[in-house]
Order: C-alpha cells, then structure tokens, then sequence
C-alpha cells in the first residue's frame, strides 16, 4: 500500500519580473525555499497577469511559455521550461470547483506567463514536475478566498498551490521617487506583514481601506489577488495561524514578501 501524501504548503510568492533570474540575492532564497518544501506531485499557479472569466484552466498537455513583457533584452525571450502538463489535476479542479458550481473552461493554448515561470524556474529547475494555471476570474477578495478554500483539498493530494503576485506593485509610482523604497511600499509591506502575523484575514480582505498607501501600493489590486486564494486554501486547511514570511525585503523599491502557510 502506498503512504499516504504528505500535505502541501499553500504560498503566495512575489515573482518579480524576467531580470528577477540576474539578481544576486533572489534566485537563491526561492531555491533554498523549494529544498525545504516536499516533493510536489504537481504544481497548482494563479498568477496575477492571468485574468479571465470564468475561470481557466490552461494548457494541460504541452505547455508553452508567455512572454507576457515588453522592451527586455533579447536573452529573456528566450528562457525555457518544458514542465509536463498535469490533466489529472485539471480534472480534480474541474470536479472540485464545479461540485459548488463555480463555472469552468478550457484554454489549452494557454502556457505559463512570467508570473508563473519565472518563479518556478528558479524553485524547480528540473522542470519536472506536472503544471498547471489556472486564470483568476475576479479580483474580489472574498470570492478569491472561497476558490481557495474550494481548491484545498488538493493540498492532501500532494498538490502545491501558488498564488504568484507582488507584495507592492505601483510601476508608475516608482518613476517619481528617485530610487529607494518609497514610503507607500516600506508602510504597505510592515502593515501587511503584522496582520498576516495576526491572522487578520478581516484586514487583509478590505486592504484598500484599512492598510496606510493600500491605493499607492496597488493601483490596481491584481498583484495582492493571489493571496486571497493562498488564504482561502489555508484557512480550509485550519493553518492559517502557522503562516510566516519566507522571504522579505525590496526589490527595485517594491516587497518581495513571500509567506508559507503549513
């Protein structure tokens, strides 16, 4: 009889962009993170530059790169990850999400845009293990939460379920500030940080409102999205008390805040 798999972590990762791979610090903290996680049987990623309704699943056979970015130099058009895809996980998503009614379709041209393999390329270099992205088909915090919570299951199978996004993320803003960390990323980022050490789910859900420069940090709130599903696959999970920061600190004046739950 086979032993029974170990639970997954559920994250929620800032992925930077393509030049996250020459940062001299970065690469190395997201690999030291995966040797510590278990073997996955398979990888579950919402990354915040996929948005679609209803939800997607993306490719489950070949799956392709995104190179969803503009005026980079040549060489990271050129980065490969040939991850195999992963049906049997698109058919568990499918069931599991359709079982409360939540409508689901199929895009299997869509491949894996940078906040997806960028990440994974430095935490799972092998490219071995099965992939699939999934869209987000809302940005609403609470309905993000219940997808997660819906999706945790998978976590008993062996499935390592990523919300990939950026803790600040205010491009425009940045242009004016002259180098550094802005103020509206440091305030964002020590708020963020003690209300997920709270477990302030109630915070952490209305964070436009109750976070200091929550508007300035995220303009528009896709790059925060993904933790909602990572909360609500926690929190279904029963620990969301034993979450902690992974990594931290700035990068180009924006957090790189990655949390673990479990």
């Amino acid at each position: 009889m086979d032993a029974p798999l170990e639970r997954m972590p559920a994250l929620y990762l800032s992925h930077g962009a393509p030049p996250l791979a020459d940062d001299p610090v970065w690469p190395g903290q997201l690999a030291a993170w995966s040797a510590d996680l278990p073997r996955p049987t398979a990888i579950l990623m919402v990354s915040a530059h996929w948005e679609e309704a209803p939800l997607a699943l993306g490719a489950t056979e070949t799956v392709p790169l995104v190179y969803d970015f503009w005026g980079f130099p040549e060489h990271y058009y050129r980065v490969q990850y040939a991850a195999p895809g992963a049906p049997a996980l698109a058919e568990s998503v499918r069931k599991l999400l359709r079982a409360p009614g939540v409508p689901v379709q199929d895009i299997p041209d869509r491949g894996l845009d940078h906040g997806a393999y960028v990440p994974l390329v430095e935490m799972f270099p092998g490219a071995d293990i099965p992939v699939l992205q999934i869209s987000m088909p809302t940005l609403d915090p609470q309905k993000l939460m219940e997808i997660g919570r819906t999706l945790a299951p998978l976590r008993d199978e062996g499935v390592l379920i990523v919300g990939s996004g950026f803790f600040t993320h205010n491009l425009a803003a940045l242009r004016h500030t002259g180098g550094g960390v802005p103020g509206w990323s440091a305030e964002f980022d020590d708020w963020g940080h003690r209300a997920l050490e709270a477990h302030d789910v109630d915070a952490l859900l209305d964070f436009e409102h109750k976070s200091p420069a929550g508007r300035l940090a995220h303009p528009r709130t896709e790059h925060f999205a993904p933790l909602f599903v990572t909360l609500g696959a926690a929190e279904a999970a029963g620990d969301l008390d034993g979450g902690r920061s992974v990594i931290d600190g700035f990068w180009m004046g924006l957090a790189k805040r990655s949390v673990q739950f479990g």
